[in-house]
């Protein structure tokens, strides 16, 4: 499947994965969670225990205001929905999500507070 892989401090890129629940765990570094932040059909797969094992943040999650509602840690992948399981990304969705991931981000924390600046 036709993918938009995302690794901490690097542009997106197109990539081919197999669609095997092995390739999406050795993308990811294990075990993977998938997150539906979006009304189109795709997802975002990531490691589902990223945060807690310390992965380098990679990119914010904002809602429809630009509002940091998470962070992503670790690489991820965003990929489409098919009927039954993940599938590849169209053309489109390629390129209206390599537009939303298109520029790697710093985290800091900050007087308690976490701040998001892109590179």
């Amino acid at each position: 499947m036709t993918v938009l892989a995302v690794q901490p401090g690097e542009k997106p890129v197109t990539q081919k994965l197999e669609g095997t629940l092995k390739s999406m765990q050795d993308f990811v570094g294990g075990t993977i969670q998938a997150i539906y932040p979006y009304e189109d059909a795709v997802a975002i797969i990531c490691n589902d225990e990223g945060k807690l094992n310390g992965m380098k943040y990679n990119r914010a999650l904002r809602n429809e205001d630009g509002e940091v509602i998470d962070i992503l840690c670790g690489p991820f992948f965003v990929c489409g929905l098919g009927d039954e399981d993940f599938a590849s990304l169209t053309a489109e969705q390629l390129e209206t999500y390599y537009k939303v991931f298109e520029h790697p981000e710093v985290c800091l924390a900050v007087g308690g507070n976490l701040v998001v600046i892109p590179i």
